[in-house]
Order: C-alpha cells, then sequence, then structure tokens
C-alpha cells in the first residue's frame, strides 16, 4: 500500500468514525423529533437538543438523504424509517397546490413563508432521488413525485432560452447556486433512473454553467444574473462565492467524465484554482464566503460547507490526473479534511461550529441542520476514492 492510499483510507476511516459514531446519533437524538417524525432546523450546542422555531423547506430533503446516505457509510440506526416520516411530514406540510413546496413552516406546521424558491425544489429532487435509490420500496413513487415536480418547473418556471426562472412573474436576480443543486439532483437521478428527462436536465445546466455562468474571460463563475443571464448591473453581480467555485468544479468533473467532455473538465480545473489562489484564508487555512470578480476579498467569514466542496473538488480532480498534478490535488484532500475538522474542536461529539472569522474566533450560535449533508456528501466522496486507490 502506498503512503498516499494508506493516508487518504485514514482521513476516510476517522470522518467515516465520527460520522456513524457521533455525528449521525447526535443528529438522531437531538434533532429529529421521535413523536413525529419531524426535525429541527439547528441544535444547540449546550443543551445538544433541537432548537424550536421555524424549520426551512431546504433543511428537510438534506436530512434524509444525510442519514440514508449514512446508513450507507455504515450507520446502524433506523434511517428509512426517519427518511420515509421526514418526508411524509415534509409532504403533508410544505406542498403547495401548485405541486411546489414552501419555503418555511412553524413549530405547529402553519407556513410562515409560502413563497416559491427554486432552490428548496432542487433539494426535493435530490432527496427523492436518494428515496428511490435507497428504499426500494419508495422508488416508484418517488420517482413519480420527483416526475410531477419536474412538469411543474418546466409549464411556469423555465426559462425561455436555458435554465429556470426565479419566479412567476420573473424576480431578479436568476441565480447560480439552485441550478447547482438541480445540476447535482438530475445527475443523482441519473443513477436511479433510465428517463432520459434527467440526463437532457444535467446536460442543459451544464451548458448554462458553460456558456452563462462562467465569465468567459477570467474562467470565474459569478452568483447573480439579469433575466437574460447577464451578469447582474451592479456591485451583487460581481460575486463569485469560492465554495461554489469548488462545488461546480466537482459537478462538472463529474458531469464533462460522463460526457468525455473536454471544455468542462478544463472549466472545472479553472475554477478550482481560482478558488484555491483567491479564496483560501492563509492563516485560517481554510475557503472564505466570497471574493469580487477582480479576484479582491469580500466577505472574509469561512462557513463550514465550503470546506466540504473543496474536499469533493480537490477529490474530483486528483481522480482526473496524473503525476504531480494528482499529487498536488491529493495533498490538497488533507488540508481541505484538516480546514473541516477544526469546526468540529472543542463542541459535543458530532456537532460543529460554521462561522470561522478572520480573528480566529468561531460564532457562538447553533449547530445548522443544513450542514449536515454538506459534511455527508465529502464523506461519501471521500469513501469513494479511497476506495479506488
Amino acid at each position: 500500500m502506498s503512503s498516499e492510499t494508506a493516508h487518504v483510507q485514514k482521513l476516510a476511516d476517522d470522518l467515516t468514525r465520527w460520522l456513524t459514531e457521533d455525528a449521525l446519533p447526535a443528529w438522531h437524538a437531538g434533532g429529529v423529533i421521535s413523536d413525529t417524525g419531524e426535525c429541527y432546523d439547528s441544535i444547540d450546542l449546550a443543551t445538544q437538543q433541537g432548537v424550536p422555531g421555524d424549520r426551512r423547506a431546504r433543511v428537510i430533503p438534506r436530512q434524509i438523504y444525510s442519514f440514508l446516505e449514512g446508513a450507507r457509510l455504515g450507520w446502524k440506526g433506523p434511517s428509512e424509517s426517519i427518511a420515509t416520516r421526514l418526508w411524509a411530514w415534509f409532504s403533508d406540510t410544505y406542498r403547495m397546490p401548485d405541486g411546489t413546496f414552501a419555503a418555511t413552516a412553524a413549530m405547529d406546521n402553519t407556513l410562515t413563508d409560502a413563497r416559491f424558491d427554486l432552490y428548496n425544489q432542487a433539494f426535493v429532487l435530490f432527496a427523492l432521488a436518494h428515496m428511490a435509490a435507497k428504499i426500494p420500496a419508495c422508488a416508484s413513487s418517488a420517482e413519480a413525485d420527483a416526475k410531477s415536480l419536474v412538469e411543474v418547473l418546466v409549464k411556469s418556471y423555465k426559462h425561455p432560452v436555458i435554465g429556470f426562472r426565479e419566479d412567476n412573474p420573473d424576480r431578479i436576480p436568476l441565480r447560480a447556486n439552485p441550478h447547482m443543486h438541480l445540476f447535482e439532483a438530475a445527475m443523482a437521478w441519473e443513477s436511479v433512473s433510465n428517463d432520459p428527462m434527467w440526463s437532457g436536465m444535467a446536460d442543459e445546466l451544464a451548458e448554462l454553467a458553460l456558456t452563462k455562468l462562467i465569465d468567459p474571460v477570467n474562467g470565474g463563475l459569478r452568483e447573480f444574473f439579469d433575466l437574460h443571464w447577464g451578469p447582474l448591473p451592479g456591485d451583487e453581480g460581481r460575486i463569485l462565492e469560492p465554495g461554489h467555485h469548488f462545488e461546480w468544479a466537482w459537478l462538472l468533473v463529474r458531469w464533462g467524465t460522463s460526457r468525455a467532455d473536454a471544455d468542462a473538465l478544463v472549466a472545472a480545473r479553472r475554477l478550482y484554482d481560482i478558488g484555491w489562489t483567491y479564496g483560501i484564508d492563509e492563516s485560517r487555512g481554510a475557503t472564505f464566503m466570497s471574493i469580487n470578480d477582480d479576484f479582491s476579498a469580500r466577505d472574509p467569514v469561512a462557513r463550514l460547507w465550503g470546506q466540504t466542496e473543496w474536499i469533493k473538488a480537490a477529490i474530483a480532480l486528483a481522480g482526473i490526473s496524473v503525476g504531480a498534478e494528482r499529487e498536488a490535488y491529493t495533498a490538497d484532500i488533507s488540508l481541505s479534511v484538516a480546514a473541516l475538522t477544526a469546526y468540529f474542536e472543542d463542541v459535543p461529539a458530532g456537532l460543529y461550529r460554521d462561522k470561522w472569522h478572520v480573528d480566529g474566533s468561531f460564532e457562538d450560535e447553533a449547530a445548522p441542520a443544513s450542514s449536515l449533508y454538506h459534511i455527508v456528501c465529502a464523506i461519501s466522496e471521500l469513501n469513494a476514492f479511497a476506495k479506488s486507490l
């Protein structure tokens, strides 16, 4: 066994042990309401119990994925029961008459924000793909639900050129982020379903990234756009997020490899280079929130999720590289894992911090449930890479 293989396998083993022995038990005990099958939006670090309050629609599908994928990685808890009960509650509470899903609900399950958000719909599709893949009894109904939602999105929210609108009637800005997660969901469905609709959706979203979202001059990926997919005028249109550069790089490597698309792989490497060169603070060794389109620093707060996307992108690019380039990406796997595990220190086992300030301090706040999905996905990718060596 080479030293590279041994080191990567140890990183994978250590993080998987943390996930299956600490994190998922903590989020099951403190984050899931066993009597009702619901979940909390966050866990208080002092009490290790869920914090009552509005539950965001993006959180529940992420938790469904986290428990199901965690079980595949070795957690012995009742993942299928958790997932199916979460879905039943989510579907009953958040589903709107038009078939889309509302944004937030209170503890008594009254909707506190019924607005449409494309981002939330993407995670519904993502969770349903994993239910179809991991719970055979749910496969048929999950695909039916997913196709029904896509039909609504295409009918009422399809952009006339490419991608999707933010609302009907239109609302600006158009955003890259929801489309990134739709891309992720479409590729998750590709591995489950033979329906060519999913491959077609993935192809369109890759084209969107390559032709509209990525700046043709500097190779950076903008976050906000006008209604015609031009950069949003003003300061907001200048925002680039290094974590999303890593996340898009990971997705484009997956798509580009499956399609033998060299342009996608070139774009992925450039996105990674921008994130690595301009988006990592040397003093913390962590990727921070945002930069401007001239690559100057904008928001120096380092969120947990950015580190997980750095891990995934480094793994993806190591997997398609050779020689010194592969060694460099593999070294970055170690650096990004070290950045992630910094958020696990000085908190109860299985929980984490979320915001790391430039002065080295962490925000004193509850652990957000939404981050667990990012962690689980990074650990899953690291496991797969370790097994491939």
